[in-house]
């Protein structure tokens, strides 16, 4: 039997350190423990997951309570893993939110179309970030019941 999810662990696909950096940062102003794991485009998302590759251990890559997801990233694109996640039975029920820059309709419509939890457009100034990384912490960890993944 599998290790059941450690609710506090997100995992963030993200391909711009820079913004790596800066969720990082908004993170630790929030005071929110979180377990906040970083991979650099959809195909590492999915290794993550499946626990391939370098991700192997279960143990060391426990599936995450939270995805925050980009949408534009290279290989393969927020759209097309957010489908393969939503697909998947032991993967669709871990929320995904997707963080982007983008603040298109047709976004919006599309992803949640593809099953996304929340669609959240970056915000430019870091105190925006810092509060939209407070809101998310509260909401997803503090004020919603999530299931037990394993």
């Amino acid at each position: 039997m599998k290790d059941p999810v450690k609710p506090n662990v997100i995992v963030m696909a993200e391909d711009d350190v820079d913004d790596q950096l800066l969720v990082k940062e908004a993170l630790a102003e929030c005071q929110w423990d979180a377990d906040l794991r970083f991979v650099e485009n959809a195909e590492e998302l999915l290794d993550y997951l499946f626990h391939r590759g370098k991700y192997s251990d279960g143990l060391a890559s426990p599936r995450p309570g939270l995805i925050l997801l980009d949408l534009n990233m290279p290989r393969k694109d927020g759209r097309t893993v957010l489908r393969e996640i939503k697909n998947t039975e032991e993967l669709r029920r871990i929320p995904v939110v997707v963080l982007t820059t983008s603040k298109a309709d047709t976004d919006v419509e599309s992803i949640y179309q593809l099953g996304a939890n929340s669609f959240i457009s970056k915000p430019v100034q870091f105190e925006g970030l810092v509060n939209v990384m407070r809101l998310l912490g509260q909401y997803w960890f503090k004020a919603v019941q999530l299931p037990i993944l394993r």
